[in-house]
């Protein structure tokens, strides 16, 4: 093909690429508000479990739907990266030798696997943690003194009925505390029935997250988890580009091991160490899973086909 051919294919391919994620950014609009609940759902757990209002604030009439859009956009990319991928590989895989066909095949799927184990490891056990050191943290800080005072002998303190939930038809004008959103509800003779105020406890830092900070913060972590749990693949780049070998990185495990200590410290933004361990450990597991496919997974095999042991690492302990 001459270069103003590769030009016509590549933008062929680029529109199709564009055209196959148009119909899963239309989904993801259309469920825009159960992906942003999705995604705060980890962080109004732990609030609740702190016994605070599990509500976000945002400062600008544009925030939340900034927040909605982002959602929405950033998904329908890491959702499009299959189709994205398949283009670029229709695009260059003509122009690839056989066995230099089998590399990327190996690899495409592999990446993705790893990038979505990631994703899923942050949002169910690291992301948790995390909010829950910060959160208790944060809450734990500057109770102020509420002091003492004598009631007078007629005084009567009203009290209010504490429930877990809202009551089944409550009548209008009647007051009740809610333990699982930690707000004092009236019910109204109005549409919605219910107004609510949340309530909050004692403490000079009020935990109160805007919506666009915490999104910001899910997806700059999503990023440097995604990216992170690729180190199985540049080890087997490095070692099929014999920039590297096995046996060179098999017996430094332990710098390995000060290596994730030292970027889970980076990449977690709480500082205790509890979060830093559980990031740590499962890089650590990455590295060695990177050394397995180091010694079966050889560029020699790869290039030959699975199913063939060839090459001088092929039989490397």
């Amino acid at each position: 093909m001459s270069f103003g051919a590769h030009l016509e294919e590549l933008r062929r391919r680029l529109i199709y690429a564009l055209l196959s994620i148009l119909p899963i950014f239309i989904l993801t609009l259309a469920f825009g508000d159960d992906l942003l609940r999705f995604l705060i759902a980890p962080a109004q757990a732990q609030l609740r479990a702190a016994g605070l209002p599990a509500s976000f604030q945002a400062t600008g009439p544009l925030e939340t739907l900034s927040a909605w859009l982002k959602v929405s956009g950033v998904l329908t990319i890491a959702a499009g990266v299959p189709a994205i991928l398949l283009q670029l590989w229709l695009f260059v895989a003509p122009g690839l030798y056989p066995h230099e066909q089998r590399f990327g095949r190996l690899l495409a799927p592999l990446s993705l696997l790893l990038s979505a184990v990631g994703l899923v490891f942050l949002y169910l056990v690291m992301l948790p943690a995390m909010l829950a050191f910060l959160i208790h943290f944060g809450a734990a800080l500057g109770h102020p003194d509420a002091g003492v005072a004598t009631l007078p002998p007629d005084a009567v303190l009203p009290t209010v009925p504490i429930f877990p939930g809202d009551p089944v038809t409550p009548p209008p004008g009647s007051i009740w505390f809610n333990q699982l959103l930690q707000e004092l509800r009236i019910a109204v003779p109005d549409k919605g029935g219910v107004r609510g105020v949340p309530m909050t406890l004692s403490s000079a830092i009020a935990q109160q997250y805007r919506v666009s900070e915490y999104v910001n913060l899910v997806f700059t972590m999503a990023l440097a988890f995604a990216i992170g749990f690729q180190t199985p693949v540049v080890m087997l780049l490095l070692g099929w580009t014999s920039l590297v070998n096995r046996a060179f990185l098999a017996g430094r495990r332990k710098y390995a091991g000060l290596v994730c200590c030292i970027v889970a410290a980076i990449l977690t933004p709480s500082p205790d160490p509890f979060s830093m361990m559980i990031l740590a450990v499962p890089l650590y597991g990455l590295f060695e899973l990177g050394l397995a496919l180091m010694r079966f997974l050889p560029a020699g095999r790869v290039a030959a086909g699975l199913g063939a042991r060839e090459g001088p690492d092929a039989g490397e302990p």
